[in-house]
């Protein structure tokens, strides 16, 4: 079996393009989120504005996260 032509075949599928791959992108995000988020928290003046809202941006990505790849499951348990 060509292992190329079956990665391929699977990247060809609907639910993998939208609802996988953004999931997959958004479960990293969160998880960069939470990770600059503690980081901030225990720098030594955690009350110091950070360039971009990590805690937000965790928040809303890992739910985003849960929606996408709990929609991708449910596609791909269907068959």
């Amino acid at each position: 079996m060509d292992w190329q032509a079956a990665i391929r075949e699977g990247l060809d599928e609907d639910w993998v393009r939208y609802l996988l791959l953004p999931g997959l992108i958004a479960l990293a995000l969160a998880i960069t989120g939470a990770r600059k988020e503690r980081r901030r928290k225990l720098r030594s003046d955690p009350d110091a504005i950070p360039l971009l809202p990590w805690r937000d941006i965790s928040f809303w990505s890992s739910f985003a996260a849960l929606f996408l790849l709990g929609a991708a499951c449910k596609v791909w348990l269907a068959g």
